[in-house]
């Protein structure tokens, strides 16, 4: 039975050993395994398809702008109805042609769709154009389905491509941290319990081969003893296992911290310092629906965004908010006087703007290349700016997530003509042709004049 006693610790001991290790495992490899959700969503370069009615949308667009947009938009209500949600809504193409044409000769044969428009719009009369063949008016609505499907991609894509990254590279989650916790708090419920269970095995082995008198005799002179107030502690102490298992323990503990730390040494993500002007990019790129590349233009043609000029923000506010704190801020470092509109060059200084985005000097982004070339919306990298009071970095910028990217987003080479250049010199290596650096582009200035 002695033996018994001695085989059931080992293999408990190891049983929980085994355990814990699995746990530290499962720790770990939650930060280094790459996303497994690159096939869950993939949001392509280009944005999402939409089938459309027939009619071209370039045509549409110059009708759209020159009749249309003084009431209505294609994503919010004004004096009319949000025409991208409406004319979606609107399956029966050819009453909206009618509507269009002429709505008052429906409203006059009391045409129940065009009674409950009228009586939602308080009678409101919408200008007719009877002018228009039916070959312009789905023109419109070509450019309207077209514009309001860009609209739901952009907010709709770069978010999810976004979430999808700092999923797969925010780390180990807090469940399986607080499993490993409760797996060594069990483990050491279970040691108690099982030194309990092996006392009294000890026991009942003592009385069935008389070594128990001898154990009592043995207790009574500990207890003629002084009581030691660390006994119960040098007892464990002098437990091997015991001790091991405490190393182990603190091992594991140690070094699932040190990772945790180490592996998010160098990152920014979540930095939103406070910059000398307050700009509302919620406002500007939100409410106003104004491109990124207004403000700043060097994305789409050159390694770097670029700051924007104070004088482009001068195109609207020498007359827009002029009363603006901010606004005052813009006068002083540009030298500009509102009161006379002239500018004094000796008062003028730069604005200390605050960089938020910034890679190691070992890696090489290219703006233009992503923006112009691979079709990406900004939000893609810098999350949805148009809802952002302050800027803050949005995505962690690692070498992993950007590979992620890399993994799971599609290329959209039709009527690129970089890809046909690719494409190509690909069909030149099929056929065994020669392929030069020029032909992949090496003439290009911006190869070494970036």
């Amino acid at each position: 039975m002695s033996n018994s006693i001695t085989y059931l610790k080992k293999f408990l001991f190891k049983s929980l050993f085994i355990a814990l290790a699995l746990g530290s495992v499962h720790t770990v490899s939650a930060q280094t395994d790459t996303a497994k959700t690159d096939s869950a969503a993939k949001p392509t370069a280009a944005g999402t398809a939409v089938s459309t009615p027939a009619g071209d949308a370039a045509a549409g667009e110059a009708l759209f702008k020159q009749n249309c947009t003084a009431c209505h938009k294609i994503d919010q209500k004004m004096t009319g109805p949000a025409l991208g949600p409406a004319i979606e809504a609107e399956p029966d193409k050819a009453w909206l042609i009618k509507w269009i044409r002429n709505n008052q000769a429906l409203i006059d044969a009391k045409d129940p769709k065009a009674v409950k428009l009228v009586a939602e719009y308080n009678g409101a009369n919408m200008t007719a154009f009877p002018q228009f063949s039916d070959a312009d008016i789905l023109n419109i609505i070509a450019y309207v389905d077209k514009e309001w499907a860009s609209m739901k991609a952009a907010k709709a894509t770069p978010d999810a491509a976004a979430a999808t990254a700092k999923q797969a590279d925010e780390g180990p989650g807090g469940l399986v941290i607080w499993g490993l916790l409760g797996v060594i708090v069990i483990a050491v419920i279970v040691i108690l319990v099982l030194n309990r269970v092996i006392g009294t095995l000890e026991r009942l082995l003592s009385k069935q081969t008389g070594v128990e008198p001898l154990l009592a005799e043995a207790e009574a002179e500990e207890d003629a003893v002084a009581v030691d107030r660390f006994a119960p502690l040098k007892r464990l102490a002098k437990n091997k296992k015991f001790v091991f298992f405490v190393v182990v323990c603190g091992a594991l503990a140690l070094g699932s911290w040190s990772w945790t730390t180490m592996w998010n040494t160098g990152i920014s993500q979540g930095y939103q310092p406070v910059q000398p002007i307050k700009f509302p990019h919620d406002l500007h790129a939100g409410t106003m629906k104004m491109e990124c590349q207004y403000c700043h233009s060097g994305a789409f043609k050159s390694k770097n965004a670029s700051i924007p000029s104070l004088n482009v923000c001068m195109n609207c506010h020498k007359v827009v908010k002029t009363e603006s704190a901010e606004i005052q801020k813009i006068y002083t470092a540009l030298g500009y006087d509102p009161s006379s509109q002239k500018y004094d060059s000796t008062k003028a200084r730069p604005i200390q703007w605050v960089r938020i985005h910034n890679l190691p000097d070992l890696a090489y982004f290219n703006h233009s290349q992503h923006v112009k070339v691979g079709g990406i919306a900004c939000q893609t990298c810098h999350g949805p700016v148009q809802t952002m009071e302050e800027v803050y970095q949005y995505s962690p910028l690692t070498m992993k997530w950007c590979i992620q990217c890399h993994k799971r987003t599609e290329v959209n080479s039709k009527g690129n003509a970089y890809y046909d250049q690719v494409i190509a010199a690909h069909d030149k290596i099929k056929k065994g042709q020669k392929v030069t650096a020029a032909v992949l582009g090496g003439l290009e200035c911006g190869k070494c004049h970036y």
